[in-house]
């Protein structure tokens, strides 16, 4: 772990409550409906949750009658799974651990890591591919990954900074001095929020854009066999929707 904090451990520290505000959160019950379509309501399969967050697909797959275990960095956003759990009556493993660098060996039947789950905030490709090596250690055989992540097809026809003004609510973090750069397909920002105690912050944050050929190959390279892409539309999840440069996200789905 690097000594100096991270934007995106800044970001998420004391920021528990305001998260689950955020407007990007508010699809947990399409993408869970979504999730459990594609595990054919198979409630003996167990589930991997990374940057599980404040462990909303975690607790709803739960209620649902699945096993499900998360992870984070984030000791804040831990916390708040814990007591939403506690709150609902549910017993859900939520460990702190960096995903770069899990404990789990072929112990999970499924992962999901949605809504940017530490994957694509890292700090170089090397570490978001560390991620993905790490999950796919984690799964069985055969075993099924599914996530979102940046689309690096929407910066090329779109204003990120337009799109993000477009798309929050007041109160919500707001995403200025977008600059996206070609040569690396890393959006850099200043971005501004509100923790839980209303203290004011501003980070400067830097987040990388994959095209879908990238994803594919990095997903090959892990060993898996069938690989889909598609839009993500929020809290509304689909095989039927064809990846477009009008997506912000893409819907990953990978099997082994």
């Amino acid at each position: 772990m690097m000594n100096k904090q991270s934007w995106y451990e800044s970001l998420f520290e004391n920021y528990g409550r305001k998260y689950d505000s955020e407007r990007f959160t508010q699809g947990t019950l399409g993408e869970c409906d979504f999730i459990e379509k594609e595990l054919n309501g198979d409630r003996s399969l167990q589930i991997l949750d990374v940057g599980c967050g404040t462990g909303r697909h975690a607790i709803e797959l739960t209620k649902r009658g699945y096993s499900v275990t998360g992870i984070d960095l984030s000791e804040s956003q831990l916390v708040r799974a814990r007591q939403k759990a506690e709150a609902a009556g549910l017993k859900i493993p939520f460990f702190r651990q960096d995903a770069r660098n899990m404990i789990f060996n072929a112990k999970f039947d499924v992962a999901i890591m949605l809504c940017e789950g530490g994957f694509p905030l890292m700090e170089n490709d090397e570490m978001n591919f560390a991620i993905l090596k790490n999950v796919t250690r984690a799964l069985k055989k055969p075993g099924k990954f599914i996530f979102t992540t940046l689309n690096g097809l929407f910066p090329l026809f779109h204003s990120v900074e337009k799109f993000c003004m477009d798309s929050g609510d007041e109160g919500n973090a707001v995403y200025r001095n977008n600059r996206f750069d070609l040569m690396t397909f890393r959006d850099h920002n200043i971005t501004e929020f509100e923790d839980d105690e209303g203290n004011r912050k501003t980070l400067i944050c830097n987040e990388r854009y994959y095209v879908p050929s990238e994803i594919s190959w990095l997903l090959k390279s892990l060993g898996y066999a069938k690989i889909g892409i598609y839009g993500a539309k929020l809290g509304a999840f689909s095989r039927g929707d064809k990846l477009s440069t009008e997506d912000f996200e893409m819907l990953v789905i990978a099997e082994r």
